[in-house]
């Protein structure tokens, strides 16, 4: 039997999240605001009591070494605006989407952000995959909705990978910034 194209991505994506778990079922509240390097983006508290995300609109070179609270905003952010795009929604803005904070705050945003995955994932057929896709941005014509649920898949599976080094990093007793 062959797997559809749906179930060769929900596979993927299952595989990827299996390995989220594992990192997200150990992060401890210390994790995620620690700083792995002098040169960090990270989340830090504004005037208002918001978090405030570090950014630049064009990355730097060489680009901070992200912590565990940056990479899980980041996450919620890109994850949020591709839902939006994939449900025909008006996508939001980065700053429409504050870090929830740490610890299991965190922890429930993106699972909740996987539930709903999760439900647009099993309401596509081969012909939902075909469709024209927005997000992110390219400049190919054949940009589909199927393109684009490999491109989640493939930045989940790397931001996980940088979440999980960050964690291995200060669990062995890393020197941070």
């Amino acid at each position: 039997m062959t797997d559809s194209r749906c179930d060769l991505m929900r596979w993927q994506f299952d595989m990827t999240w299996s390995l989220f778990e594992y990192h997200l079922e150990r992060l401890a509240p210390e994790d995620f605001l620690w700083e792995p390097s002098p040169r960090s983006w990270t989340v830090r508290p504004a005037a208002d009591g918001a978090w405030a995300e570090d950014w630049a609109e064009t990355e730097p070179d060489p680009v901070p070494t992200p912590t565990v609270a940056w990479l899980t905003w980041h996450i919620g952010w890109w994850w949020s605006v591709a839902l939006d795009h994939v449900r025909s929604r008006p996508p939001r803005d980065r700053a429409d989407l504050p870090w929830p904070g740490g610890g299991e705050a965190a922890v429930a945003r993106l699972r909740a952000l996987r539930e709903e995955w999760l439900t647009v994932l099993d309401g596509l057929d081969d012909a939902a995959l075909d469709a024209a896709a927005s997000f992110p941005p390219q400049d190919d014509p054949r940009y589909t909705v199927a393109r684009m649920l490999a491109w989640v898949n493939a930045e989940l599976m790397k931001n996980v990978a940088e979440i999980g080094q960050v964690r291995l990093l200060r669990a062995a007793g890393g020197h941070g910034g």
